[in-house]
């Protein structure tokens, strides 16, 4: 559903009359729901450009996020992609707008852990190992497949964060929602297996000292520790 991508050939939208000028009606429904994430953004001094992939992306993730040039890119790939309207017609539509800021979030707290220098990095205490069986290149993968799992569980508790901060009233609904995407068709140990994460969040997330980011990063902690 949500994926982290590196390299991508794209066209920045920087404005609104560009935005409403360009943008299909299906991009302009995903970046209505996603824009009070933006705006957060903007304010929290998150350095997160918005862009839109012009040519077709079937098979692509709607809504992902790339690192380019020390800065965040929030990336639309929507164009020749069912996926991007079968995404929005699977919500129930009284929670369409919730799950667009959950999802969005999800991405920023990618953003923040990135731009804090910590991707892919464990807090001190905690160590990421493999199989003693693997060889050098299966090794590789593997500790690279719990990184990015990691971060994954990560961006989902600033998602419900975030649901908890702006729509409390709607939190429970909207972690059965990701408690069912996060099972559907589940690996475990894959990169979205975040159920260690997301389970410990089922009656909210402690908010400290009043950020989006400070409650998600001790819940994470705990995660690991049950993960291990």
């Amino acid at each position: 559903m949500w994926k982290s991508i590196l390299g991508f050939t794209a066209a920045v939208l920087s404005s609104s009359a560009c935005l409403a000028a360009d943008l299909s009606q299906t991009e302009t429904r995903w970046l209505k729901g996603v824009w009070p994430v933006v705006v957060f953004a903007k304010q929290a001094k998150l350095p997160l450009d918005i862009v839109a992939q012009p040519q077709p992306t079937p098979g692509a993730a709607p809504l992902a996020l790339a690192f380019v040039g020390g800065r965040c890119k929030l990336v639309l790939s929507m164009r020749g992609n069912a996926e991007a309207q079968a995404t929005l017609d699977r919500v129930e539509p009284d929670l369409l707008d919730a799950t667009l800021e959950l999802m969005a979030a999800h991405e920023l707290g990618h953003c923040k852990r990135y731009m804090d220098g910590a991707w892919h990095g464990l807090p001190v205490g905690f160590a990421s190992g493999a199989p003693p069986d693997l060889d050098p290149d299966s090794r590789a993968a593997y500790l690279n497949m719990r990184a990015v799992r990691r971060e994954e569980g990560y961006g989902d508790l600033v998602g419900l964060a975030w649901i908890q901060r702006y729509r409390p009233q709607q939190y429970a609904r909207l972690h059965a929602w990701l408690v069912a995407e996060r099972s559907k068709d589940l690996i475990r140990g894959s990169y979205h297996d975040t159920l260690a994460w997301v389970r410990l969040a089922e009656h909210g997330i402690a908010s400290v000292h009043s950020s989006l980011f400070a409650g998600p990063t001790v819940l994470w902690a705990a995660g690991l520790a049950a993960d291990d």
